[in-house]
């Protein structure tokens, strides 16, 4: 890791890193948006580049029309047609006894994997016959979300799912190098204190997974130990304790402001004898209003690169993506997950 961090002081960008450590054990991920041209632009850089094998969802032919009037390659991708491939009926099978005690029958689970190609793809994961799935460029996080918590299900041990960005700023020296996690900006609507705390020892994990630096994480809040009086406030508050009683091995601290996250200077006056203020690079936000607001405007107004949503907590990887998103983007999420599916 001594060797990362050396990288990461002369410039090498964050997601160069984390290619790097795709390509070394390259995995198999799932791109099922076939329909969109960023996931064909994306699939064909991926390949080109050995981050990840692809599997894309679809009707071959429609796919290389598409590839041919983008202009891309797509040699060495391979292409599962739900209608035609003789993987289709193990599938079936599969969803039917995951999903039996539901109401699932075998012509319902026939009917829906014929159609919906991002359950199709979580199947694949499921069967063990790719590593991770990739997809909301075009589809909602719940379109996304529902087939992976339905089939997947949650990780051994883990409270809830929440999602995460992995935001890499340039020219910032605040964070690890630059880089952060930012949790929840695109799941849990108003956590609880309860799920605040999982939210953190989640992020912890993905953080160490991802960036490989230890994670020192800031309960965000508009207020500083005790500068403000409201009850936003105790909850964070209140979250900060739970994480620190259930999870002692974490580096956390709350309630904190974010430049008393952030900046030194700001620390010492503000927060004084914090293990966390000013150092921060995991930032744990009160609720997805703030979350999704905050890693938008760094994105946006700091130039920043925001991978995610991430998705933590599911028993494989299973990653969303913004429908704003970008195939730069796509690429990004795409090794990501593959790094993600090396630790399963």
């Amino acid at each position: 890791m001594e060797k990362d961090n050396d990288r990461r002081k002369k410039d090498v960008a964050y997601i160069d890193l984390i290619k790097e450590k795709a390509r070394a054990d390259r995995k198999t991920i799932v791109l099922p948006e076939t329909n969109d041209k960023r996931t064909l632009i994306a699939a064909s850089h991926i390949i080109q580049e050995g981050i990840a094998n692809i599997i894309m969802v679809g009707d071959e032919e429609k796919i290389m029309d598409g590839a041919g009037w983008l202009e891309v390659e797509l040699d060495g991708v391979t292409v599962v047609n739900p209608q035609t491939s003789e993987l289709t009926e193990k599938y079936v099978n599969l969803l039917y006894e995951t999903r039996k005690a539901k109401g699932m029958t075998i012509e319902k689970a026939r009917e829906v994997l014929h159609k919906d190609y991002l359950t199709y793809g979580v199947m694949m994961v499921k069967a063990n016959d790719a590593d991770g799935m990739v997809a909301g460029a075009c589809h909602a996080t719940a379109d996304t979300l529902r087939p992976a918590l339905q089939i997947l299900k949650t990780a051994p041990g883990v409270k809830l799912v929440s999602g995460f960005f992995i935001m890499d700023v340039p020219d910032c020296n605040y964070g690890e190098h630059g880089t952060f996690l930012f949790a929840d900006c695109g799941l849990n609507q108003d956590p609880t204190a309860e799920e605040l705390a999982a939210i953190a020892e989640s992020s912890a994990k993905s953080f160490q997974t991802l960036v490989g630096a230890k994670p020192i994480i800031a309960m965000l809040s508009h207020s500083t130990k005790g500068s403000a009086k409201h009850p936003l406030v105790d909850k964070v508050v209140e979250a900060t304790r739970i994480a620190k009683e259930q999870y002692p091995y974490l580096c956390i601290d709350g309630e904190l402001q974010t430049d008393a996250a952030l900046v030194p200077s700001v620390a010492k006056s503000k927060a004084p004898g914090s293990e966390v203020a000013g150092k921060a690079n995991v930032l744990v936000f009160p609720n997805l209003d703030c979350g999704n607001i905050g890693y938008k405007l760094v994105q946006r107004l700091g130039k920043a690169e925001a991978y995610g949503p991430m998705l933590q907590g599911i028993a494989k990887p299973v990653n969303d993506l913004s429908r704003g998103c970008s195939w730069e983007d796509i690429v990004g999420v795409v090794a990501l997950t593959a790094v993600q599916a090396q630790l399963v």
